[in-house]
């Protein structure tokens, strides 16, 4: 078994190092109808590198800004908890490396480099399909920014809001022809590790995405 410890232990990077993303389409040519009728959670993923284009689209669908003060997901009080992080192992014109994305200025921001789908997969109890994704988003959560707005009942919000982030991903990923699969087991303690999360930072969710095989 992969020490999660030891394969977090590759080269740190300062956090400025990073890509800029081209802007997301606010129109596409698969109706939410369509999405809706189509999604389906996938574990089988073709070889094939995904594109700064797609990347751009799904972690915008989760987290990104669609006014100046609004977001495509839902956030309770706009306390906004969540996190989102990118580990690519398969995107062209992306080094293999774990990202944190900014939605202003719509940014994938370096965290560490290197390609960490195997020990990831490993930290999702041995769920090896995972590492066959050609990157993996993971949603993280700040409870801290809310519950310091509604106490104990905060952290429901939490949830709640880390599940819309999560559809909105996996019905961009349907309509981009693309296959992604929620998970939401995993060891909390090992994913933190690998992903170098700051203190107060929880992962609650696991999406990984690729390519869907031609039979």
């Amino acid at each position: 078994m992969v020490s999660f410890a030891a394969a977090a232990e590759g080269r740190a990077v300062p956090a400025a190092q990073g890509v800029s993303l081209p802007l997301p389409p606010t129109a596409g040519s698969m109706s939410l109808e369509e999405a809706l009728a189509h999604r389906r959670s996938a574990c089988e993923f073709a070889l094939g590198a995904l594109t700064l284009d797609e990347i751009s689209r799904l972690v915008w669908a989760a987290q990104g800004f669609t006014a100046p003060e609004g977001r495509t997901a839902p956030s309770p009080g706009a306390t906004y908890p969540l996190e989102v992080y990118v580990v690519a192992g398969n995107v062209g014109d992306l080094a293999a490396g774990v990202y944190c994305y900014r939605p202003v200025p719509h940014r994938l921001e370096l965290v560490t480099d290197g390609d960490i789908r195997v020990p990831l997969a490993d930290a999702a109890v041995g769920q090896t399909w995972i590492s066959r994704a050609a990157m993996v988003v993971v949603i993280a959560a700040v409870f801290e920014r809310t519950t310091a707005h509604y106490g104990k009942r905060g952290e429901r919000y939490v949830y709640v809001e880390a599940g819309h982030a999560a559809q909105n991903l996996l019905l961009q990923a349907t309509a981009l022809g693309l296959g992604a699969r929620p998970v939401g087991a995993f060891n909390e303690l090992g994913i933190s590790h690998l992903l170098r999360l700051p203190g107060g930072e929880v992962p609650l969710y696991l999406v990984p995405v690729g390519r869907v095989p031609r039979f």
